[in-house]
């Protein structure tokens, strides 16, 4: 890889759903420290958590991590990445950024090293990832669906949009989106820089403001959907997760 990326994480304890939702112990560990962990297992070189709060950071250091302090009242973690990116390299020395939702404690390793890879491999602004959608979920709004114009091969593509509707319409698979984000550096500057687009606030999706300002969303297709916690069901379901991989693997 000739890019140098940096993975932050950010992290804050005002979950709606789940309060506290970073520190949620997940088999003796915080969550976010378990997302950290699945970052060091992909081998990246510089990890660090960008916390809203100190007890986030306390509890990251006293785990052996990198934390760094941001302002608790930034809108998104697009921009609580940017600050910390700023704070953390001044100097300029990682010229991309992996931007990795804390709340995936479940998330295979290999899926960080493929968004940093579709990166670099597609020379596009900004790398997401996506996996086949189950077929409960096609009419959930609450998951994400990623219209992409696929590359020969279909294992790489070209986000066209993004919606919250069953799209594109007719046979054929649906894209369910998973957030984890792979930002050049000059391109998340120019994105946190920017105002919400029109798009953006009536899908309440985020990455339609770089869509709308013509920067470029490469794709990378994945196996599965890791589990997100935003409930206490869902961290019961994380929690029993990681059981299961203590008892396979002693």
């Amino acid at each position: 890889m000739t890019l140098r990326p940096i993975v932050l994480i950010p992290a804050r304890m005002a979950s709606t759903r789940l309060p506290g939702k970073p520190l949620a112990d997940i088999a003796g560990r915080p969550m976010v420290v378990r997302v950290l962990e699945k970052a060091a297992e992909a081998g990246f070189r510089r990890i660090a958590v960008a916390c809203a709060e100190e007890e986030i950071a306390a509890a990251v250091r006293a785990a052996g991590g990198e934390a760094i302090a941001t302002d608790p009242d930034h809108p998104s973690g697009s921009d609580r990445i940017a600050e910390a990116l700023a704070r953390i390299d001044p100097d300029r020395a990682y010229d991309a950024v992996v931007n990795l939702q804390g709340d995936l404690p479940t998330l295979e390793s290999q899926a960080i090293r493929d968004v940093a890879a579709a990166l670099e491999e597609s020379g596009a602004d900004i790398a997401t990832l996506v996996a086949p959608c189950a077929a409960e979920d096609r009419a959930n709004p609450n998951v994400v669906k990623a219209v992409v114009a696929w590359n020969e091969g279909g294992r790489t593509g070209r986000a066209l949009y993004f919606t919250r509707a069953s799209a594109p319409w007719g046979e054929g698979e649906l894209l369910h989106h998973i957030g984890i984000y792979a930002y050049r550096r000059a391109a998340l500057e120019r994105f946190v820089a920017l105002p919400p687009s029109p798009l953006e606030k009536r899908e309440k999706l985020e990455q339609l403001r770089a869509l709308e300002a013509g920067m470029t969303i490469a794709v990378a297709r994945v196996g599965g959907v890791p589990l997100g916690v935003d409930t206490p069901e869902d961290l019961e379901k994380a929690r029993a997760a990681f059981g299961r991989a203590t008892e396979t693997h002693p």
